[in-house]
């Protein structure tokens, strides 16, 4: 009896331990293509970047910590083929790995940017891309950051703590669009800019050279380091050439079976159903991939628990902490909690009956963890209840 688990960062390292821990008595392999043993990726953009002395990788757990628990890391190692009918997995050196189950956390790659000059352009994923953004950022460098997501952000913040000069070109008509109501993406806006961030909107790229981006509009912005955040590429190759249904990623059920017996998957490759959304989700999180990771690796030794968390994640720029919560769909009605002048306040959207979707929180946490109960509660609150500030977080999660 064994579980092989393809993919050894954040969703497999997770699987095996939970797996581990659920009770299963056989073997499990844990295998990563980076030589590093699992390590968290938030500190990338962040401490990595703006710490006095470069920091050590942040380890999810000390390596006996899988020794203890008879896991086997097999590091530095690529598979390139599954084999279904006969039950294994082929290494890029030829070896062949036998399994009685399957789990693909193989997460995703970053999106090249595809215009003439991208050779130039540096992305930020892996150990190795924060080592080497980090000896470039110094005082009075000209930083371009193409794409204003959290990556694109976060960098923007990071490269702006190091005393460097810094612009950021996005596509769309505000940053992080496509996570964010438009008020707190044009707070946020506001904040890069106080801190001497330069906002390009609305405009794509036409060109990268050796000192200056070139947009489509005619802007020309000159840099020595140029950095592109336009999201990840799902690793669903190997899913794909073994006939795994896909959905924009490797589609599973609640419990994080794929199409193909014996075969799982879990994190960022991921595209599960939710059973409280009755459709398909797709996340790119830090805890999505913890906890699907968890919660997959307790289904393979026979837990049988669908999974079905409130989408959460975090960002941390220019001193602030914004937490956000849910999903901004189906949304029917804003209440705000604070102002946005404050040095605190949250941003809440409600559905047509007045249950919690979504919120965000500028430096509120309570607010953020008052929300996640009452969503998963689908419990309706009044949003003068919301607002009115003399009703702690709480108060307003009370019964949920």
């Amino acid at each position: 009896m064994s579980t092989v688990i393809v993919g050894a960062g954040q969703a497999g390292a997770h699987a095996a331990i939970a797996l581990r821990e659920a009770g299963y008595g056989g073997r499990i392999l844990l295998i990563g293509e980076e030589a590093e043993r699992p390590y968290e990726r938030p500190p990338l953009s962040k401490q990595m970047l703006t710490a006095a002395e470069a920091p050590p990788p942040a380890y999810f757990h000390r390596e006996a910590h899988y020794t203890e628990r008879d896991i086997t890391l097999l590091l530095g190692t690529r598979i390139s083929e599954i084999r279904p009918d006969a039950g294994k997995v082929i290494t890029a050196d030829g070896r062949s790995i036998g399994y009685e189950h399957l789990l693909l956390t193989t997460g995703g790659r970053a999106r090249r940017l595809q215009v003439p000059g991208a050779e130039h352009v540096l992305y930020l994923r892996t150990l190795a891309d924060a080592r080497r953004l980090r000896k470039l950022l110094q005082p009075g460098a000209r930083v371009v950051c193409i794409g204003a997501g959290v990556i694109g952000l976060e960098i923007a913040s990071s490269a702006r703590a190091h005393g460097c000069a810094v612009t950021v070109i996005e596509a769309g008509p505000s940053v992080m669009g496509r996570s964010l109501p438009s008020c707190l993406a044009a707070w946020l806006a506001d904040l890069h800019r106080r801190h001497g961030v330069e906002l390009k909107l609305g405009a794509g790229v036409a060109t990268v050279a050796a000192d200056h981006v070139l947009c489509t509009d005619g802007h020309h912005f000159a840099a020595e380091i140029v950095v592109a955040g336009i999201g990840m590429e799902r690793n669903t190759d190997l899913a794909e050439a073994a006939a795994l249904s896909l959905h924009a990623g490797i589609a599973l059920d609640a419990s994080g079976r794929t199409s193909v017996p014996r075969i799982f998957a879990a994190g960022d490759v991921a595209a599960f159903w939710v059973p409280r959304l009755q459709r398909r989700l797709r996340l790119e999180t830090w805890r999505h991939a913890q906890e699907h990771g968890a919660c997959v690796g307790r289904n393979i030794a026979g837990a049988g628990v669908p999974y079905d968390d409130i989408p959460w994640f975090w960002t941390d720029q220019h001193g602030v902490n914004l937490q956000i919560a849910g999903t901004t769909d189906s949304s029917a009605e804003t209440a705000l909690r604070g102002g946005l002048d404050g040095a605190s306040f949250s941003v809440w959207l409600l559905d047509a009956q007045r249950r919690v979707n979504f919120v965000a929180g500028i430096n509120a946490p309570r607010d953020v963890r008052a929300g996640q109960m009452l969503m998963r509660a689908g419990q309706a609150v009044d949003p003068a209840r919301i607002a009115d500030l003399s009703v702690s977080a709480q108060s307003l999660s009370r019964g949920a």
